[in-house]
C-alpha cells in the first residue's frame, strides 16, 4: 500500500507564489522559469510511477514517496522508497527526454536534446549515496541488516538509454525505463525469500520514515537574491492571477476577468506565508495586500481567527498554510 502520497513540494509551491508576485520583465524571471519546470517534471515523473507500482501493492509492500532524511549532519532525499519484508527499494526518478548517455568514465550523465548536449550529475553515484546513507541511518535506527538496492527509473518512455563502451554492465544493473520496473521488482521477490522484518516491524519502520521526515523548505527570496521590494503586492486573482484585485462591496473583484470573492485574499496571505514567513503584522497585511485601513486589517485577521502573540500595538499572527 502507499504510506506516503506524492504531493506537491513546498518548493514549488513557493516557486508559484514567486512566479505569481515578481514582474514579467524582472531579470531573474527566466532563470525562476526554468527551475520551476525542472521541478513539476520531476514531481510529475514521481506521480506515474505509482501507475507501474499499483498491481504490487499490499500490506508487505509499502511504497513512500519524497523522503528527507537526516544523517549526522546532513540530509538526503529519497524520491521513492519501498518496504518488504525481505528487502528496501530506492527509487531515483528521472523524467528526462531526449537520448540519454551515462558515462561512467567522467561519471556524469549527458543528454542530446535537438541537437544540444547537456550534461548532469551521475546519477548512479546518487543512488549509491543515498543506498549508504539509508543503509547508515536504518543501523543507527537499531533496524536489522537487510538488503538494500537501488534503481535510477526513468519515467519518460521516449527517452533513449545509451552509455559508453565497457561500462554496459554497470548501467544495466541500475538503469531501466519505468515500463520495466514490475519485472525487477519481480525478479527480486523471487531472489530474497527470507522474511526479516515482521508486518508490526515493517510498519514501524514506515512510521518512522514519515515522522523523521524533514521537508525541502528553501528561502526562495535568499536563493535569489530577492528583497521584498522585488516582489508585486495585492491580492491576487485566484482564477487568472492578476493583481490585484479591487475591493468593491466588501468583495475582492478581478478587473481583468470581473471574477469576484470575498475570500480571495486568503491566498494572498498563503503567498506572504509562502516567500516572506509564517507570522504578520497588521502594518504587514496592509502593505501586503493593499488595504488603507488598520480596522478593515483586522477584520480580515479576526475572521480567520489566527493564533497570535504580543500585545494589541506588536500583535503577530501565525499565517498556518491556509485553504
Amino acid at each position: 500500500m502507499i504510506k506516503k502520497e506524492k504531493q506537491l513540494p513546498v518548493k514549488i509551491q513557493k516557486l508559484q507564489a514567486l512566479l505569481r508576485r515578481l514582474p514579467q520583465n524582472h531579470i531573474i524571471r527566466a532563470k525562476i522559469e526554468e527551475e520551476y519546470a525542472k521541478s513539476m517534471a520531476g514531481y510529475r515523473g514521481e506521480q506515474s510511477i505509482d501507475y507501474h507500482l499499483l498491481p504490487l501493492l499490499s500490506k508487505e509492500f509499502l511504497v513512500l514517496h519524497d523522503i528527507r532524511l537526516l544523517n549526522k549532519k546532513h540530509y538526503f532525499q529519497l524520491d521513492i522508497v519501498i518496504l518488504t519484508r525481505s528487502y528496501i527499494l530506492i527509487l531515483e526518478v528521472k523524467n528526462m527526454s531526449g537520448t540519454l548517455c551515462f558515462d561512467q568514465t567522467f561519471k556524469q550523465l549527458i543528454r542530446t536534446l535537438n541537437g544540444r548536449e547537456e550534461a548532469f550529475p551521475d546519477p548512479i553515484l546518487q543512488v549509491r549515496r543515498q543506498q549508504k546513507n539509508l543503509q547508515t541511518w536504518l543501523s543507527e535506527h537499531n533496524y536489522p541488516s537487510m538488503p538494500l538496492h537501488s534503481y535510477i527509473v526513468i519515467s519518460n518512455p521516449a527517452a533513449i538509454l545509451k552509455t559508453i563502451p565497457n561500462y554496459s554492465e554497470t548501467v544495466l544493473k541500475k538503469v531501466l525505463h519505468a515500463g520495466s520496473l514490475q519485472d525487477k521488482i519481480r525478479l527480486l521477490d523471487n531472489r530474497y525469500k527470507d522474511q526479516i522484518l515482521t508486518i508490526k516491524d515493517l510498519n514501524k519502520l514506515s512510521r518512522q520514515l514519515i515522522k523523521n521526515h524533514s521537508p525541502n523548505n528553501p528561502d526562495l527570496l535568499q536563493q535569489f537574491q530577492l528583497s521584498r521590494s522585488d516582489l508585486i503586492t495585492g491580492v491576487h486573482c485566484t482564477q487568472c492571477f492578476s493583481i490585484p484585485m479591487k475591493k468593491i462591496s466588501g468583495s475582492w473583484v478581478c478587473t481583468k476577468c470581473m471574477f469576484t470573492s470575498k475570500e480571495a485574499y486568503i491566498a494572498s496571505l498563503n503567498d506572504y506565508a509562502l516567500l516572506l514567513g509564517p507570522t504578520i503584522t497588521n502594518k504587514e497585511i496592509r502593505q501586503f495586500l493593499r488595504i488603507s485601513s488598520m480596522s478593515s486589517a483586522s477584520k480580515l485577521l479576526t475572521v480567520l481567527n489566527l493564533h497570535h502573540t504580543g500585545s494589541y500595538k506588536n500583535r503577530k499572527y501565525q499565517l498556518p498554510i491556509l485553504k
